[in-house]
């Protein structure tokens, strides 16, 4: 395996285990180099904590890229998920263009609803900024919610597998080219990952753990791409994302103290071992 070197772009919630302080680790521990850049900085996240701290650093991300194409830096792949605001989306398609390597891949997950709604701060001029990111991106990571959005589909809480076919293809004919659509679920007790590369499609269906985690899309995101970047195949990466992301879970469990995310790091190891390094 070449020694691959990535870029990841979202903020960074010092406590609660989602964005960077999950990517960060789970990609280093894939064997990637792993380099950020953090879009703001919160003392936590927004999910269930109160009076929270958070910094913007919109303002810094023009010279830190400029800093980078000064010295030559290049990047084999560019992944971005939450992004605070559309100038931000506009700046990390500007660090695609100017500072990918040849043959780099552009990932993408346009981290901003689930459960049918947009996340607090985001509305209908997001979401077409969103838009020019996610296809024009070689990989894209979207839950439901997410994929109604960016193709105009009606949101439905149960669907039948012709509702979910219909919903990759609007987005192949919005200019995806690879879709991984999360939280894919046909029966009450499992869920699954849906791969569609170029209109192949396949499915992977696992148990369904009831009760939902803070930072698991993060988690199963920065799972998959450090999975595909060690050279899986793309169903292979998003079944060990997905089997990951189910044990962090399994592993969490039990602990009401521990509300506010998952234990991923005592899952690492597990993980190195999926990806057998």
């Amino acid at each position: 395996m070449s020694y691959k070197r990535i870029l990841t772009i979202q903020d960074i919630s010092c406590v609660g285990q989602c964005s960077l302080t999950v990517a960060l680790p789970i990609l280093s521990a894939s064997g990637v180099e792993t380099c950020i850049l953090p879009s703001a900085v919160l003392s936590t996240h927004t999910g269930g904590f109160k009076g929270y701290t958070f910094r913007d650093l919109t303002e810094d991300i023009p010279g830190i890229a400029d800093h980078w194409e000064s010295e030559g830096i290049r990047f084999d792949a560019v992944y971005s998920g939450y992004l605070g605001s559309a100038r931000q989306i506009e700046y990390v398609k500007d660090i695609t263009n100017r500072l990918s390597a040849d043959n780099a891949l552009s990932i993408v997950d346009p981290a901003m609803a689930d459960n049918g709604k947009l996340y607090v701060g985001f509305d209908g001029d997001f979401v077409q900024a969103m838009k020019s990111l996610v296809f024009s991106a070689d990989i894209i990571l979207p839950n439901i919610t997410e994929a109604c959005l960016l193709t105009g589909t009606e949101y439905r809480e149960s669907y039948d597998r012709a509702y979910i076919d219909g919903l990759l293809t609007s987005l192949e004919s919005a200019g995806a080219s690879t879709v991984i659509l999360t939280g894919v679920s046909f029966k009450p007790d499992t869920t699954g990952v849906l791969v569609d590369e170029k209109g192949e499609r396949s499915y992977y269906e696992h148990k369904k753990i009831a009760k939902g985690c803070h930072g698991t899309g993060d988690i199963y995101a920065s799972a998959f791409v450090g999975a595909m970047l060690g050279g899986r195949p793309l169903f292979e990466a998003a079944k060990i994302a997905a089997d990951f992301t189910v044990l962090c879970i399994e592993k969490t469990r039990g602990d009401q103290s521990h509300w506010y995310g998952v234990k991923f790091e005592q899952a690492l190891p597990d993980y190195i071992r999926m990806l057998g390094l």
